[in-house]
């Protein structure tokens, strides 16, 4: 998904930011994604009190929308550099178009990883099938050793695994003895964990992870600390057990976001991650020129097979982007 805000604000992300407690709750600002009918979105990262968990730099969380009121998902070709892509549905379809020739639908139960690498384009429309629209997207920050790689698509389906009434889909990482194909460039996890009124489960972690739960529904004691739906509860490194225990009286589901400390300072601006002013300013540039200008510099970014126009940059800020600390 593009970041669709038309006055984006850089953020050099800090690896050395750490919380002084067990669980930090994060909470949403709303994200309209362009238009008046626009679909809007839940954004918990970033933001000034944490912009990365492991490498995950992006969280976007949002449905259930109702496609006959928001028009659903129409995102044209828009491009990406220095990171991973990583959409997971909770309802819906969502039909995927890239720059290497991608043609993928995202589904329930299905993990969509694109590796932007050195530069991808690609669109997202839901299908015209879709009446409601339920899911988060999800960016990785690809470190110094691989972030110049190049492009390339995956997708997975992913069996549900049970553990007493708690049922996990691992879409990343190891979680509960249950190890997923896609793997990331950085250590990380990555799952849906849903819990039935009065349940429970312990997860045993990797004690270097900083790890994150996003509540889609129910309530969620993680920790012993209570997070709502629509927060995201922020647990450091250190923890060898994350307690996830539904404290509601309905059925819960949360994501388990994961991941070693990027050790890394990265540029997010609009849809790039880069390490400078410089290079932020040179994808704009060429974004603008191989695709909007359509004056084919040097290809970086590539085609979609769309019927209609891409997204244009948004204007870079009138001040060099630097660090925000």
């Amino acid at each position: 998904m593009s970041n669709l805000e038309t006055e984006p604000v850089e953020l050099v992300c800090d690896p050395s930011t750490t919380s002084e407690v067990d669980v930090v709750i994060l909470q949403p600002r709303d994200v309209p994604l362009g238009g008046l009918r626009a679909m809007g979105v839940r954004r918990t990262l970033p933001q000034r009190a944490r912009s990365l968990i492991g490498a995950w730099c992006f969280v976007d969380h949002y449905g259930p929308d109702d496609v006959s009121v928001t028009g659903g998902m129409v995102v044209p070709p828009h491009p990406h550099t220095g990171l991973q892509t990583a959409s997971w549905l909770f309802a819906g379809e969502v039909e995927h178009r890239d720059s290497v020739g991608s043609l993928a639908l995202v589904r329930p139960g299905e993990l969509n990883l694109m590796t932007a690498g050195s530069g991808i384009s690609h669109s997202e429309v839901s299908t015209p099938d879709t009446t409601a629209l339920h899911g988060v997207q999800l960016w990785i920050a690809l470190p110094e050793l691989t972030r110049h790689q190049a492009p390339h698509f995956e997708n997975h389906v992913i069996a549900p695994v049970t553990r007493g009434a708690v049922t996990l889909h691992v879409f990343l990482g190891t979680v509960a003895g249950q190890t997923a194909a896609a793997t990331g460039d950085t250590p990380l996890v990555g799952a849906q964990i849903d819990l039935p009124a009065g349940s429970s489960i312990d997860l045993d972690v990797d004690r270097s992870f900083e790890h994150g739960v996003l509540v889609d529904a129910g309530t969620v004691s993680v920790g012993g600390a209570p997070v709502h739906r629509n927060e995201l509860g922020f647990i450091d490194s250190g923890r060898p057990v994350i307690r996830l225990e539904n404290t509601g009286d309905g059925p819960a589901r949360v994501l388990l976001l994961g991941g070693e400390p990027l050790g890394e300072q990265i540029v997010m601006w609009w849809n790039f991650i880069g390490r400078s002013h410089e290079e932020i300013t040179a994808w704009r540039d060429q974004w603008q020129a191989e695709v909007i200008d359509d004056s084919d510099a040097d290809g970086r970014f590539g085609h979609v097979a769309y019927h209609g126009a891409p997204l244009p940059a948004p204007m870079l800020p009138t001040v060099r982007l630097k660090p925000r600390r």
